[in-house]
């Protein structure tokens, strides 16, 4: 299953979004500079292709990068891909992406874009504050020029008062759990405000911050900028505060903790690993107690200990296949899991997105998952992504079925597979969420409309070709039909699955039904402004 591939793709996009008022990061305190290297690979004339490498000449790690440059008239980005980048005028703003490890001293990483015009090198190209070129660089933010502190502006507009919620919190005990993709804030101008101003806050139960890394089996920061530095203007801030220059605590942590106190009943889990940062799970469990002690001290950090009520391991497979293979064996991840709870103590929460394959001697039949439920508050399977253009040539078929159907792929690739499989386990079916993608999977040179139909290739899609998030397919291809508890639709030679309010409405039942504790889904921006999709998680939650 593919599921978290799109986690490390989907900041990436065709278009190139407004910029937003950030504060630039300083190049790691050491001999030495952070340099970037434009390159043209190619130019036809109206168009061209250019790599950006960046190169750590310092003699310490550099955990984020970010390069602003210009480009003369006549000349734009176009698409791009390896960095978020976002534009206003003829400047932009390139950042690392999530998923991208430190740089190394003397290690280098390449990103490009195709941009219209004919290929010119950048204007005023800084790295990190300095010049491309090599250099010292600048503070990143002018000191005060006396001893007292520095005297904060007011907002542009004032703050509004925030009223109490005028949803009442979730109550029956059902879990509503959503991610929220620490990438989102470049490409997808996605951000916590938008958790409120969708009303989706008011729904929710709990809220999964993806992703950290597990570097060296180790819990470490995914990306610091997004995560703690970026700065936040009034408009775009939780509350109307914009963020001031001193505080210690900026980016999407600071953000959490506003809409905390705005939620009081929301709590906030860090999720760690997903489909890109779950090599270092293997190493993690060869010393379960080191791993949870190293989680321990980031999760706690006093600068946002109090953002965090858990944390959610995130591991893509152990003893099983995912981006990467792992041999730790069936007791690996138990093994993990309760070092962690030993860790944390009995009254944090620790839980677990988990595989949904069902198949006999699949995914869930590697790993004593029963054992670890007992140190879990809950599991959260992903019955979602069972298929895909992963597989180009099809045949078509929906990404996350309930149930089976006449024709389906693979035995065992459905979402009540997984859930009876778990529970014959020994899983508590009220420790299981059922999970639900508010995004859709779709091909190409498509012509039988059934499922079942052979493909050429993936569909296109925003951020990632074989992917669209639901809030764009509703208006663009909506559904037709539906198939084993989903729905699905062929738009010209496009076909693409995916989940409405009303087969969300479906598997709700079926929730409640099985006695499951709850659902959650991937993720928050693919919804609705006015997030339709979470709230027909909430109702049919009752």
């Amino acid at each position: 299953m593919k599921r978290s591939l799109r986690r490390a793709l989907w900041a990436g996009g065709a278009a190139v979004a407004l910029a937003v008022a950030a504060v630039p990061v300083a190049t790691a305190a050491a001999a030495g500079s952070v340099t970037a290297t434009f390159t043209k690979v190619q130019d036809w004339g109206t168009g061209h292709e250019a790599r950006v490498t960046v190169t750590n000449g310092t003699s310490a790690n550099v955990d984020t990068w970010r390069i602003e440059f210009d480009l003369p008239s006549g000349t734009a980005v176009g698409s791009f891909w390896d960095a978020d980048v976002t534009r206003s005028g003829n400047h932009y703003v390139a950042v690392k992406k999530s998923w991208a490890g430190p740089l190394a001293p003397g290690a280098s990483f390449s990103w490009g874009y195709n941009g219209t015009g004919p290929y010119s090198g950048p204007l005023n190209c800084t790295v990190n504050g300095a010049s491309c070129g090599g250099g010292t660089p600048p503070p990143t933010t002018a000191p005060p020029t006396t001893t007292a502190p520095p005297t904060t502006a007011p907002p542009t507009t004032p703050p509004p008062t925030t009223p109490p919620p005028t949803t009442p919190p979730p109550t029956g005990g059902k879990k509503v759990v959503g991610y929220f993709a620490e990438w989102g804030v470049y490409g997808r101008n996605y951000h916590v405000k938008n958790i409120h101003t969708s009303g989706s806050a008011a729904k929710l139960t709990h809220i999964l911050y993806a992703f950290g890394n597990t570097t060296g089996g180790r819990c470490t920061i995914g990306d610091s900028y997004a995560d703690y530095d970026k700065a936040y203007t009034a408009a775009d801030s939780v509350d109307g505060v914009a963020d001031t220059w001193d505080q210690p605590l900026r980016g999407s942590f600071n953000q959490l903790r506003k809409l905390k106190k705005m939620y009081p009943n929301l709590k906030v889990l860090w999720s760690f690993g997903g489909w890109t940062w779950s090599a270092g799970f293997t190493q993690a469990a060869q010393n379960p107690a080191a791993f949870a002690d190293s989680c321990y001290a980031l999760v706690k950090d006093p600068r946002w200990a109090d953002v965090f009520d858990g944390i959610d391991i995130d591991w893509e497979y152990p003893n099983a296949c995912g981006l990467q293979c792992d041999s730790s064996g069936p007791n690996a991840f138990k093994n993990v899991v309760n070092a962690l709870r030993s860790k944390f103590g009995a009254n944090f929460l620790v839980t677990a997105a988990i595989t949904a394959d069902g198949s006999n001697g699949g995914k869930i039949d590697a790993t004593d998952y029963a054992g670890a439920a007992a140190n879990l508050n809950w599991l959260m399977p992903m019955t979602y992504d069972y298929f895909g253009a992963f597989n180009a040539q099809g045949p078509t078929a929906p990404h996350s079925p309930l149930y089976s159907y006449t024709g389906i792929p693979q035995q065992g690739f459905w979402s009540d597979a997984a859930i009876q499989k778990l529970k014959s386990k020994g899983v508590p079916a009220n420790k299981l969420l059922l999970g639900v993608g508010f995004y859709g999977r779709g091909w190409t040179g498509v012509t039988q409309t059934a499922p079942g139909g052979s493909a050429t290739g993936a569909a296109p899609g925003t951020y990632e070709a074989g992917i669209e998030d639901y809030k764009v397919l509703k208006n663009t291809c909506p559904a037709t039909a539906t198939v084993g508890g989903t729905a699905y639709a062929k738009c010209g030679s496009n076909w693409w699955s995916y989940d409405t309010p009303a087969t969300i409405g479906g598997k709700m039942s079926y929730a409640n039904t099985q006695g499951l504790g709850g659902a959650f889904f991937w993720e928050l921006s693919g919804d609705t402004s006015n997030g339709e999709l979470i709230s027909a998680i909430r109702g049919g939650l009752g």
